[in-house]
């Protein structure tokens, strides 16, 4: 879970912690460490699970698109379907 830390450097931290902190303030540090993993945990679920949710539309999106039937007479280009101008202004 630590990686590379053990036993002897996760109770060196401890003591430090301890000493620095003193044992009032310990436990409450714990407490709100804690609780902000836990948040931060939790938004990031919330993000990822967003992210997969519009992966998933847009392909659904896409295989939508691709099952559509082309029409051909809507396939050409929009000039050719409309009168051209003789570009005299009257």
């Amino acid at each position: 879970m630590f990686g590379s830390i053990g036993m002897p450097e996760l109770v060196v931290i401890f003591v430090i912690a301890l000493i620095i902190f003193g044992p009032r303030k310990l436990p409450e540090l714990g407490r709100s460490l804690g609780r902000s993993l836990g948040e931060f945990r939790r938004a990031s679920n919330d993000l990822r699970n967003s992210l997969d949710e519009e992966v998933r539309l847009e392909e659904q999106r896409r295989a939508v698109e691709a099952a559509k039937p082309v029409d051909p007479l809507q396939t050409r280009p929009a000039d050719e379907s409309q009168p051209r101008s003789t570009g005299t202004g009257a």
